[in-house]
């Protein structure tokens, strides 16, 4: 959630991690003990990693945007021959395309609505509102590729929200809060019905929303001077994720 453009259903991927938060979520009652353990050690990573390399990543980004940002670029490429083997194809078919740009265009769709304003509501309505804009929020902080914050300004509600975390509202956090947790466990669990299910035609969305999810990282054509080390992190960063992949 640090990286710019990297949504966390992403960087699970490229962790190789997906399939079983998907399924510490969506079976916890099934599995308490496994799955309370997998996600306890999950967030508390999770919450070392944002305090360790929030300043370093901040850092980087403003010293060497662009080959800090083709990094990234590597990093998310480098786990698609993963997401892609997950799929198990073994013959190729007219399927296969598409599928993937049936996840490539979800997220071209999103990335094109035009901002809602879900704020302007008041009273009740507003409360139901955000409950929804929590359920929306999940969706989108599960699934790979689409970012959580840009769904937020498609709502309307991104400025509203940054201030109403500055000064802790609870009226409008907690309506939020409730639409997340409920959409989490809605989202994880249809998508671990669908991974059961139908996994090729799952797996091979998915790769669609992380192949979509490159092109919104890259930070500009680099200079003459600056195209080696942009090439070079780039190949780095998809190296290194390609073959924790392969852990």
């Amino acid at each position: 959630m640090l990286i710019p453009g990297v949504s966390g259903g992403t960087m699970a991927i490229m962790l190789g991690i997906y399939d079983r938060l998907i399924s510490a979520v969506s079976s916890f009652r099934r599995h308490k003990r496994e799955s309370f353990f997998f996600l306890l050690w999950f967030c508390l990573g999770a919450g070392c990693g944002m305090l360790l390399l929030a300043k370093p990543l901040l850092c980087l980004m403003e010293l060497f945007p662009k080959p800090a940002g083709c990094f990234f670029m590597g990093a998310v490429a480098g786990s698609i021959p993963m997401t892609y083997q997950k799929s198990s194809v073994t013959s190729f078919s007219w399927r296969v395309p598409v599928y993937v740009l049936i996840g490539v265009a979800i997220v071209l769709l999103l990335s094109g609505t035009p901002s809602i304003r879900l704020a302007a509501a008041s009273g009740p309505w507003q409360y139901a509102l955000l409950v929804l804009s929590g359920i929306f929020a999940a969706a989108a902080l599960v699934l790979p590729g689409i970012s959580v914050s840009y769904l937020f300004l498609v709502l309307g509600l991104y400025d509203q929200l940054i201030r109403a975390i500055d000064s802790l509202d609870l009226l409008f956090l907690l309506p939020l809060a409730l639409g997340l947790i409920l959409g989490i466990i809605l989202t994880t669990k249809l998508l671990e019905h669908l991974m059961s299910a139908y996994p090729q035609a799952t797996y091979l969305i998915i790769l669609g929303f992380v192949i979509a999810s490159v092109p919104t990282i890259f930070p500009g054509i680099p200079s003459a001077l600056g195209l080696i080390p942009c090439v070079l992190t780039f190949l780095g960063g998809f190296v290194v994720v390609y073959q924790v992949s392969k852990l």
